[in-house]
């Protein structure tokens, strides 16, 4: 019978202390943005926030880093869906003509979902 060995790579707790200190910062930035009128581009910026954040939540703490080349492939593939799904979803909302106060779909107007 084979016995499987596997290694699990050990991240020192300074590591972690740079990443959340890196993590709070990337709130800070968060906040900041939220208070600074930049017009169109204020989505754009907190998504690109968002976006580092989370990358250095996978990397770090989901081990994706240490992790074989399929687990980084996959973690990317999912991270392109991602763009893909909030890229179609921008240009419906950006390409919608309603005026204040009106509703995308018809059964919002009547402030029910039933």
């Amino acid at each position: 019978m084979s016995e499987h060995h596997s290694e699990h790579h050990v991240v020192p707790l300074k590591i972690y202390f740079l990443i959340f200190f890196a993590l709070m910062i990337g709130t800070v930035l968060t906040v900041a943005a939220a208070f600074v009128n930049m017009g169109f581009l204020n989505t754009p910026v907190a998504l690109i926030i968002a976006l580092a954040k989370a990358s250095l939540v996978i990397l770090f703490f989901m081990h994706v880093k240490y992790s074989p080349k399929l687990v980084g492939l996959f973690a990317v593939a999912g991270f392109f869906w991602l763009c893909i799904l909030l890229a179609l979803t921008m240009q419906d909302y950006y390409t919608r003509k309603l005026g204040p106060g009106e509703a995308p779909v018809e059964f919002l107007k009547q402030g029910s979902f039933f």
